[in-house]
């Protein structure tokens, strides 16, 4: 009877076996690279660490690459090829299904899946965006520009920045109960204000909400919410360039409106802005006002030969800790250059102003 009941058991396991072909279903990645020969390897690569790690190589065969496997969850992953002296390399979604991707110079796309094509979509549009910032980019090397040529196109750039946030944004808001939206939030949630990351992180899926990134996020947003406009400042003590102990309560909070420029040395976006800074202060110097810099550097000598170069007058303060500077931590500064505005009693007003933004809210709180 007990072998009856085993052979039973064996039969029913073969007729399942024949049902499902005896495999789960898994993924198929087909695509082409543009530019690429038979022979080429492509690389199926995951970011772990700011490293990335191969997980499987394929070969382009009659002009196309395939992959297969099994996933067991949806997640980020990324395809990488080197043409010539050329390395291209795309993100996409590895979930189980069939992908066919595009891996290109300026136009990549990864679709056939439902996150794919989520992404797909957003994707398209930065693309289309991208393009055009490029364009703008090659205008500004053109030795013959004007200045009023130049600062026309820097302006064109900035409208096309303030696009590319609202696509990023509204593409995390339609998918930030998949993975498309979470992957996409933790890469842009530095960007977007205190209350939209607070309204994203409520609709954070369960199983996302242990995520390393999200709980750093999170922990960042309260820091955000502590030092948000109409909160108290936050004191914290560092060094000036001659290695003097001050502290933020040294200038903030004393009766004169006071701007925080969290910068760096080694900061591009920084160093371009700084000239406008300096018309600022000469502007206000004798107004009731005062800019103190907190420098993000790790590099003491840099740090206080480009205070020269750039012809900073006003006070500086770091403790050369990079991103972990305490101030930077305390403000929750997550890229630079960032500002925050103090009125005379220590309140915020302000956060992220800068060039004509900053003006403006100077001209109507500086009397």
């Amino acid at each position: 009877m007990r072998k009856l009941t085993y052979l039973a058991i064996v039969a029913m396991a073969i007729g399942m076996v024949a049902c499902t072909g005896g495999k789960k279903t898994g993924y198929v990645i087909t695509g082409t690279v543009e530019g690429a020969a038979n022979g080429d390897t492509v690389f199926l690569q995951e970011l772990a660490n700011r490293q990335f790690n191969k997980l499987d190589t394929a070969i382009i065969e009659n002009g196309t690459f395939t992959f297969e496997g099994i996933q067991d969850s949806t997640v980020n992953r990324y395809l990488t090829c080197k043409v010539g002296e050329q390395s291209l390399m795309m993100d996409f979604f590895l979930e189980n299904g069939t992908i066919k991707a595009q891996l290109t110079k300026n136009s990549d796309s990864a679709t056939g899946t439902a996150n794919n094509d989520a992404y797909q979509e957003i994707r398209s549009q930065i693309d289309v965006l991208n393009q055009k910032a490029n364009l703008i980019y090659e205008a500004l090397r053109d030795s013959t520009l004007t200045e009023e040529q130049k600062k026309a196109k820097m302006q064109e750039y900035s409208t096309l920045e303030e696009e590319m946030n609202k696509v990023k944004t509204s593409g995390i808001t339609k998918n930030i109960t998949n993975p498309v939206g979470v992957s996409l939030f933790k890469q842009n949630y530095y960007s977007m204000s205190t209350a939209e990351n607070e309204a994203l992180l409520q609709q954070i899926p369960a199983n996302f909400q242990n995520d390393e990134v999200i709980l750093k996020i999170k922990e960042v947003t309260e820091r955000q919410k502590k030092t948000a406009v109409g909160e108290k400042f936050i004191d914290f003590a560092m060094l000036t360039p001659d290695g003097k102990p001050v502290k933020l309560s040294d200038y903030v909070g004393k009766g004169k409106v006071v701007l925080i420029d969290f910068w760096a040395s080694w900061c591009g976006p920084c160093r371009r802005d700084m000239p406008n800074l300096v018309d600022v202060y000469a502007k206000y110097k004798g107004k009731n006002f005062e800019i103190v810099g907190v420098s993000l550097d790790k590099d003491g000598e840099a740090w206080k030969e480009s205070i020269k170069s750039l012809h900073i007058t006003w006070p500086q303060m770091s403790d050369l800790k990079f991103w972990n500077s305490e101030g930077a931590q305390l403000y929750a500064v997550n890229s630079i250059p960032h500002t925050v505005l103090v009125d005379g009693e220590g309140t915020i007003i302000a956060r992220g102003l800068h060039g004509e933004e900053l003006q403006k809210k100077l001209s109507e709180v500086i009397k």
